[in-house]
């Protein structure tokens, strides 16, 4: 008989850091104070599935961000456009509200890369336990862009779902062009090159214009169609594939399928039959950016020894900052950014789930919400997921007003 007291929201820390926690029956999230990354979303090893974490953890020692100085820690960490959000990032981060660095000028008055959210201190507005699910909602200010940001997560008793709801709060008299991305990183050991596949509702995309400081797996500037890439070394490069080629790193936009409404990244391990995915509505992203780093950079802190993948679903397709981002207009002929009105603000849901996976249940070719659950269909089986929510609160709406 399940007991109450699964269902759990407490203040916790992960890694030295502040943070809290949020548990039902079946996995336990974390989010950590400083920046609002989601660090650990894994299951809680009922029944024998695997508590491996899929998010990644960086290979060094990280920080409240928000607690960043340069003079101390620019040689740990890099210089403040990039370190400061460096030295506190883990596993799922928002960029909000520009995807990218900052401009010269920008640094100059203490911003960082992806925005302010990243690298300020977060608080916790509520938390509510009830018979069948919790929530907690947390919030941030980010007072340059003039905007206010709420995270509400939630999870039900006996799925292994976290429901997201985010709303950006226009403070300013002026409508607010800006960029709102997810970036999902993963990482070791739950992706690798030997044991991990990628499966995203892409059609084709665009490889980054910018090499990768000299260590870049693919040709620049080039379009392509989902899932292989040009590449330097092979004529094409399986971005379903991980970490092909250590010592280089690359980074592509996709453009998501415009025949669906909802979209859906995902990443397997089958040695640990671990499935990862998020599902969120197209209209409020319609791009997804793939990062791998795989031993490339040798500057603090990288150090050669890092490997990640982001899959990173947003409005916006390249993390290449405000100005170049809004004077490229737009991509494939779909808007590179999004709005919220003067004294306005911009809801959007999507949700992550855990799962599973039999053996031998082959490649993911798709995942869609059916009925009370979301349908995961392989090349080799298909595999149902409970998942009430999506179908009891209007996961497939957006609101601008």
């Amino acid at each position: 008989m399940t007991r109450k007291d699964e269902l759990r929201c407490t203040s916790t820390k992960w890694r030295d850091r502040a943070a809290w926690a949020l548990e039902n029956d079946q996995v336990r999230l974390v989010s950590l104070a400083g920046g609002g990354h989601i660090a650990e979303f894994g299951f809680r090893g009922e029944g024998g599935k695997s508590t491996v974490n899929p998010l990644w953890t960086p290979p060094w020692k990280i920080i409240e961000p928000n607690q960043y100085k340069a003079r101390i820690h620019a040689p740990r960490y890099g210089p403040p456009a990039t370190g400061k959000m460096i030295s506190g990032i883990a596993g799922h981060n928002i960029c909000l509200d520009y995807f990218g660095v900052p401009s010269e000028e920008e640094a100059a008055q203490g911003l960082s890369i992806h925005g302010e959210a990243p690298s300020a201190r977060w608080e916790q507005l509520e938390k509510h336990l009830g018979a069948q699910e919790v929530r907690m909602t947390l919030g941030v200010r980010m007072p340059v862009a003039g905007l206010r940001f709420v995270r509400e997560v939630k999870l039900r008793r006996g799925e292994s779902v976290a429901y997201f709801e985010e709303t950006v709060i226009n403070e300013r008299q002026v409508d607010h062009l800006f960029h709102w991305v997810q970036h999902v990183t993963l990482g070791p050991p739950f992706l690798n090159e030997k044991e991990a596949r990628i499966s995203i509702s892409a059609v084709k995309g665009r490889t980054w214009p910018h090499g990768y400081e000299g260590k870049e797996l693919l040709k620049s500037s080039c379009d392509f169609r989902w899932p292989e890439a040009p590449g330097l070394f092979e004529k094409r490069v399986d971005l379903t594939r991980v970490f092909l080629r250590r010592g280089r790193g690359l980074i592509v936009t996709l453009l998501l399928d415009p025949q669906r409404q909802i979209e859906f990244i995902c990443a397997v391990n089958v040695r640990h039959r671990l499935l990862i995915a998020y599902l969120f509505n197209r209209s409020d992203f319609p791009w997804v950016a793939i990062w791998e780093e795989n031993r490339a950079r040798t500057e603090p802190p990288w150090k050669g020894r890092c490997q990640a993948r982001g899959l990173e679903f947003g409005s916006t397709p390249f993390p290449v900052g405000r100005r170049e981002a809004f004077d490229a207009g737009r991509l494939f002929g779909t808007p590179t950014f999004t709005t919220v009105p003067a004294r306005g603000r911009k809801t959007v849901r999507y949700a992550a789930l855990l799962a599973e996976i039999p053996e031998n249940f082959g490649l993911v070719r798709d995942i869609r919400p059916a009925g009370k659950g979301v349908q995961i269909s392989g090349s080799k089986g298909k595999l149902f997921v409970p998942a009430a929510g999506l179908s009891d609160e209007p996961f497939s709406v957006s609101s601008a007003v």
